[in-house]
């Protein structure tokens, strides 16, 4: 079970979608220890890995009413929608503690995907310590238009999923001979060009490769799901999606259809644990 990649999308609070399916794996014992994490889908590796059942779905709606949470009241004092010293210190530190010691002794290589702005390109950082590889967390789940780019390293970064937002390639080149994908689209979703092009190219004219990046971003992900459909086929990906349209964008104040989306993952999940345990052997 150690050579087999746990590949998780990201989606905004499309991501109540893995928490559910997450969760139902580590109620059943199952524990992938090396995770490939995008935007919400590293946020919610970092709860698998720390072996925290519930708590993403505790975080992603309990303080929904908090305008440090989500709110445009942070998107205009702090240029974060989501807001930073909320998500990723109050929280985690104070509100709704991460268990630290298991996040390290659980993990293999957590590869969290951010999208360097400078190159355009994925850039792939694998925290051993949490508490100290938040902000490469933070910048993963950066949404374009309503976040501030984030240093790592001294290069200002912003959303894996820009550059690649389901890295099954990666997790196969790091030599997983089988994968567990966990999407937040439903089957047949194909992605299409960005409308918002008008907007990027204002907001991030110093950044032409990040404009870029972010005009071709549909090609590459629609290339992500020719890979695992070519690799479920053969039989070394197991994938787990919505099996409709989620009724939830990617951000959502509707705390009862974000709960209601997590049990979808948690229920959708149950039913194939067997399956999964047998691909897994």
């Amino acid at each position: 079970m150690e050579r087999v990649g746990l590949v998780l999308e990201g989606g905004g609070m499309r991501g109540l979608y893995t928490v559910g399916v997450t969760d139902c794996l580590l109620a059943h014992g199952i524990l992938l220890r090396d995770v490939y994490g995008v935007s919400a889908g590293a946020c919610q590796g970092c709860n698998y890995l720390a072996g925290q059942i519930g708590r993403g779905e505790r975080v992603w709606t309990n303080y929904l009413g908090d305008r440090r949470y989500c709110s445009v009241y942070s998107l205009i004092h702090t240029g974060d929608l989501f807001g930073a010293k909320m998500c990723y210190d109050t929280i985690p530190n104070v509100l709704e503690p991460y268990d630290y010691d298991a996040y390290r002794r659980n993990v293999g290589r957590f590869t969290v995907v951010v999208t360097n702005c400078l190159t355009g390109r994925a850039e792939y950082f694998c925290p051993e310590d949490l508490r100290a590889g938040m902000e490469i967390v933070r910048a993963s789940a950066s949404l374009p238009l309503v976040s501030n780019m984030v240093m790592i390293d001294g290069v200002p970064c912003l959303d894996g999923g820009v550059a690649d937002a389901i890295p099954l390639a990666k997790s196969m080149a790091d030599g997983h001979g089988k994968n567990v994908v966990v999407l937040t689209r439903q089957p047949g979703y194909r992605k299409e060009p960005d409308g918002a092009m008008r907007l990027y190219e204002l907001k991030y004219r110093r950044y032409p490769a990040l404009i870029e990046a972010l005009r071709t971003r549909h090609e590459r992900y629609n290339a992500a799901l020719d890979l695992i459909e070519a690799e479920e086929k053969a039989g070394r990906a197991f994938v787990f999606r919505p099996e409709v349209k989620p009724e939830v964008g990617r951000v959502e104040k509707d705390a009862a259809k974000l709960r209601a989306l997590r049990k979808t993952g948690y229920d959708q999940a149950e039913r194939m644990i067997g399956a999964l345990e047998e691909f897994l052997k």
